[in-house]
């Protein structure tokens, strides 16, 4: 007998217990995003390999070590999206939206990287994406900071992450900073860790965010590149920390947040937790002003961020702790006996109509009258409506608590719908 087939190591299932947190953080977006005046864009998972290449840096460790890349049957080299920032660039190329627009759009999705899967960072993992085109100035920075935060806010977090913040200043002055740097750490080449050594000469701004501990007084010392930004970048820079000051939004300017993708310039910033060991990155983002030139299009101002969901989920069930979100049923019906079963149906369709937007589980499949109770408790329902032979032949039903303790109560079948209606009552209102 040929054994069982298990998922792709690091690419997980999202099961039933868990997929109400994630509706619960999709739906809060789905109504956030729109009231700033974000646009859905919803984007291939598959992108030509060069996409990547030419936006990450084909000497950056997601393209060297983490994309999962493959020839297709034309001969196509193809790669399943590690990051959704290129992708929305090449589709605004593509279908003109960002030549002398202005753009605000958001995904969401999976994205594919061949890490080492633990808590928190997954082979396939999911991110909300937001990018804004065409602004070249700090307020949109502050924009898409304060709608994080609003975000984090809603989705009930903000007291478990804090935001660092950072300008990595126009391509020349960090071209001229790297200089720099590299004349350091290669003056202290026996200090650097394998991983330093590999990145010195290809990537050294992001041995600044080495956690190795013991690399941290070599890198305290370092030049900061703060001190080596030019005068434009400094006042872009200045007036962000303003309007977040105005806010009230708290932030640390952390001189050594780099972000880990090629792009980035002047603004980039985190929300961070000590929640989640080593995987404390929840949203990350900042400006990619170069981006859209250096994949074929016109020069265009751009910033953004990205959201991890699993990690969001993770914080969201830590806070709730066990408290379920909506998408658990709130009433489960027991029909016992075929007359029951055969009236609960249609009971069942007309409470639908009647309450649209209650959710209702109907026992499907039998069982005793015992074994339907205890699916309906298994099931997170905080009612049970009782329908059997005696409560068919009188015309009524009964209602059971199932959370929070409270008596069995008989009510009458026709009075049903208003008595529901007061129990468990539509959002809106």
């Amino acid at each position: 007998m040929a054994g069982t087939i298990q998922a792709v190591r690091g690419m997980n299932d999202i099961l039933p217990t868990h997929t109400p947190y994630w509706q619960h953080l999709e739906s809060i977006w789905r109504e956030l995003l729109p009231s700033y005046g974000y646009e859905e864009i919803r984007l291939p998972i598959l992108e030509k390999t060069e996409l990547f290449k030419r936006s990450i840096g084909e000497v950056t460790d997601i393209v060297e070590k983490e994309m999962y890349t493959f020839e297709d049957r034309n001969g196509d080299s193809l790669t399943l999206r590690p990051e959704g920032t290129a992708g929305c660039v090449r589709a605004g190329i593509q279908h003109g939206l960002l030549h002398n627009q202005i753009q605000r759009l958001w995904y969401q999705g999976p994205m594919f990287r061949h890490e080492r899967p633990q808590k928190g960072r997954y082979r396939q993992f999911h991110q909300l994406g937001v990018e804004a085109f065409g602004m070249a100035g700090p307020d949109v920075d502050a924009e898409l900071i304060l709608m994080s935060a609003r975000l984090l806010e809603r989705m009930g977090l903000s007291g478990m992450v804090g935001l660092e913040i950072n300008s990595l200043g126009s391509a020349r002055a960090r071209a001229e900073y790297r200089e720099l740097l590299v004349s350091y750490l290669s003056d202290h080449m026996a200090e650097l860790d394998e991983d330093s050594r590999r990145r010195l000469h290809s990537n050294p701004l992001r041995i600044l965010d080495s956690k190795n501990p013991r690399m941290q007084p070599l890198l305290e010392r370092a030049p900061r590149l703060q001190e080596h930004l030019d005068a434009e970048s400094r006042e872009h820079f200045a007036r962000l920390l303003a309007y977040l000051d105005d806010a009230g939004i708290a932030y640390r300017v952390n001189p050594r947040l780099v972000r880990g993708l090629d792009y980035y310039n002047r603004t980039v910033f985190e929300w961070t937790t000590d929640r989640l060991g080593a995987q404390g990155t929840v949203c990350a983002g900042g400006r990619f002003d170069s981006l859209v030139e250096q994949l074929g299009g016109r020069p265009v101002a751009a910033a953004g961020f990205a959201m991890g969901i699993e990690r969001l989920v993770e914080l969201l069930m830590e806070s709730w702790d066990g408290e379920q979100p909506s998408g658990f049923p709130q009433l489960y019906m027991v029909v016992a006996g075929p007359a029951a079963e055969r009236h609960g149906m249609l009971l069942a369709e007309r409470l639908r109509s009647a309450l649209p937007w209650l959710r209702l589980r109907l026992n499907c499949g039998g069982g005793s009258f015992k074994s339907q109770l205890r699916r309906a408790d298994r099931s997170g329902a905080q009612l049970a409506v009782i329908l059997g032979e005696r409560e068919l032949e009188q015309g009524v039903v009964a209602l059971k608590p199932l959370r929070g303790g409270g008596e069995q109560h008989v009510v009458a079948e026709s009075e049903l719908v208003e008595r529901l209606a007061g129990l468990i009552p539509s959002p809106a209102s």
